[in-house]
């Protein structure tokens, strides 16, 4: 005759729904935890890409200064990517998640806080060759983006 059951000696192998449970909860908690972390770094990484264009573009300038005694460009930045001698092209401006990136560059800040990029191309004005991302928001660390 056969008897239904277990078995002397024979192991149960599986997992019960409450341990099931049990793990699917702490997974939850762990991703709830996690998810908005992951989305600060990528802000914190696109914010640093940022502030690095503008130091390779700012440097660019400098050195464009320098070889021409004393005079910056004066239309908007495409001298300095003509023929990739200062730098190979306008890196992207990113100034998440208020702007989306974009690589252009202004001659004035006539359309404030745009996301992109504002030279002043105006031998005439105090602030002649001063390059900076056009954005009036705030960083993670609460610094204005434009005041960098």
């Amino acid at each position: 005759m056969l008897k239904l059951g277990r078995r002397k000696g024979s192991a149960n192998k599986g997992f019960t729904l409450i341990e099931l449970m049990i793990v699917v909860a702490i997974i939850g908690i762990l991703a709830a935890i996690a998810l908005p972390k992951f989305g600060d770094l990528i802000r914190k990484s696109n914010e640093g890409a940022t502030k690095g264009n503008l130091g390779a573009v700012r440097g660019a300038l400098a050195v464009y200064y320098g070889e021409n005694e004393g005079i910056y460009p004066v239309d908007t930045l495409a001298s300095l990517t003509s023929g990739a001698k200062y730098i190979g092209s306008i890196p992207n401006s990113k100034a998440p998640p208020y702007h989306s990136a974009a690589a252009t560059v202004r001659g004035d800040s006539s359309t404030a806080d745009a996301g992109n990029w504002v030279y002043n191309n105006f031998n005439d004005a105090s602030n002649w060759g001063s390059f900076q991302v056009n954005c009036t928001h705030t960083d993670t660390k609460a610094t204005t983006w434009s005041s960098y």
